[in-house]
């Protein structure tokens, strides 16, 4: 995968892409997929307008249950679509927006990414603050797909499959066919776990 080099970054105003938009979604309510749309506008600090999820705080139901104060670092869901190929050779018809993300991406390996990463989207930056922790509600979808979305690495750690969680960095609008840039933080990297 091509990245920017962050020592270079600063006076580089154009990052390499290395991958491309394939679909949007948005939702105003609270279900577990989103429906394709035309385009979406990503709101800094935000998250994606008029999207369910969309907050300065968490939006997530668990999540306010918890604590509803808490900061959203899940303002923006993206899956890398190649998810959806393996999918189907597994058995499973799953399509951009069945599993409730805002944007399904191609070319890049979002879980590979370490935290902090900045993802030029179209007009927009997110920052990847770390990976989507998949619930039981993805077997009420279709059943026996959280096993292939969640499951156990040969080192027997868990490894969540289910695309990762940004914040909104630069608002603008993002749209199927957008390139997308990857500008990894300043070392240490650290990988990406659950939020």
């Amino acid at each position: 995968m091509t990245v920017t080099d962050p020592a270079t970054a600063a006076t580089t105003s154009t990052r390499p892409a290395v991958g491309r938009v394939d679909a949007v979604h948005a939702s105003r309510d609270h279900g577990f997929s989103k429906p394709t749309v035309d385009r979406v506008v990503l709101v800094e600090g935000v998250g994606v307008e008029g999207d369910a999820h969309a907050g300065v705080t968490v939006q997530h139901r668990s999540r306010v249950a918890a604590d509803p104060s808490q900061p959203n670092l899940r303002q923006v869901h993206l899956i890398h679509g190649e998810l959806f190929d393996r999918l189907a050779a597994a058995g499973h018809a799953v399509a951009p927006g069945d599993l409730g993300e805002n944007v399904t991406t191609r070319g890049i390996d979002l879980l590979a990414l370490p935290v902090g990463t900045r993802l030029t989207i179209g007009a927009a930056v997110v920052t990847v603050t770390g990976l989507r922790n998949p619930c039981r509600q993805i077997d009420d979808f279709q059943p026996g797909l959280l096993k292939q979305v969640l499951r156990r690495g040969a080192d027997g750690g868990v490894e969540r499959l289910a695309g990762v969680m940004g914040i909104v960095s630069r608002g603008g609008t993002v749209r199927p066919g957008d390139a997308i840039g990857v500008e990894l933080p300043a070392p240490p990297h650290l990988p990406l776990t659950r939020v």
